[in-house]
């Protein structure tokens, strides 16, 4: 009977999701038609891996700031995605000093007379930097193309333009990683619907949003035919089943931080020697005293970013 017992209360191992980055590297032109997996994420695991990942950008964050190293993310998807629930959860966890986020909308009459590359140099990420662009220059080969506000040469010549561009930002130390999110047409139906209905996300909901869906074909083959023509060895895409919004979420995270971090140590700095002659003065600490509350301060920090850990107090993620 106990042999029994222990049995029956031994917990089942829980499978989560693959949010491996390599899982969603573009490498060939995709099928997004064909596209048919798209995993859901228990929002109790959802909460404790969000907070374990912001909490190693917040660690990257740091590392980067006083170093050369800068970073630019082009987040791009369908309408609904998901894309602005990806910046505020970044935002929730990033000091706004040294993390900006430009959502690009259409250029006005002065950006239409310049090069359609131009208006972006403007915001590239400074030293230290981490940059956002919430829609981004692929613009051109997207709504451009597809509206005809850019005539077939311009588009198709755009990627070309677009590759040079984004090898010349890489070969100068920029961390370039670029987004896709997908949602299938169905799911995207419910979420306009929910924007409609729900009074807190009217605001989100526009007639260019249905404009764009009546054209949903066309749009399929510009995003294909982007993601074909500029996926480099340098800048490729990643394209995440963003259905599920958790799961899109993490994907995204698990991707921004495998790529922000490589090669970048997450070790936190040593107090400068000044610093620390000034901090026993004034605080009247030994150096025994500092050595000692650093050290524990290390071994917390640690057991809070670790896999196993379990955090608490995400409410406000309720809100989906």
């Amino acid at each position: 009977m106990k042999g029994d017992r222990r049995r029956r209360r031994k917990a089942r191992a829980v499978l989560l999701p693959d949010t491996n980055p390599r899982r969603f590297l573009v490498k060939r032109r995709p099928r997004l038609a064909n596209l048919t997996d798209y995993p859901e994420l228990d929002f109790a695991d959802y909460e404790r891996r969000l907070a374990s990942l912001q909490g190693v950008l917040q660690l990257i964050q740091q590392a980067y700031l006083g170093s050369p190293e800068r970073a630019l993310v082009v987040l791009e998807g369908w309408d609904t995605a998901g894309k602005g629930g990806v910046v505020r959860r970044l935002g929730w966890a990033l000091d706004p000093r040294s993390f900006k986020v430009h959502p690009i909308s259409a250029p006005d009459e002065h950006e239409r007379a310049e090069h359609y590359l131009q208006r972006f140099w403007r915001h590239l990420p400074e030293k230290g930097q981490i940059v956002v662009f919430d829609r981004s220059w692929y613009g051109r080969v997207l709504v451009e193309r597809v509206e005809g506000f850019a005539t077939e040469a311009e588009w198709r010549r755009a990627y070309r333009e677009i590759n040079e561009f984004e090898r010349v930002l890489t070969d100068s130390g920029v961390r370039l990683i670029k987004l896709f999110l997908h949602i299938t047409p169905d799911e995207q139906v419910r979420r306009f619907r929910d924007r409609l209905i729900n009074p807190i996300k009217r605001w989100k909901l526009s007639y260019e949003d249905f404009r764009n869906r009546a054209r949903q074909s066309d749009y399929v083959v510009a995003i294909e035919d982007m993601l074909e023509e500029t996926s480099t060895k340098c800048a490729p895409w990643y394209l995440i089943p963003a259905n599920d919004k958790p799961f899109g979420r993490i994907a995204t995270f698990c991707i921004l931080a495998n790529r922000l971090g490589k090669g970048v140590s997450l070790k936190p700095r040593r107090i400068s020697p000044q610093l620390f002659k000034q901090a026993r003065r004034i605080l009247r600490l030994s150096a025994a005293d500092i050595r000692r509350a650093a050290k524990k301060a290390d071994r917390r920090m640690r057991s809070k970013h670790a896999p196993g850990h379990r955090p608490t107090g995400l409410r406000q993620d309720r809100q989906m």
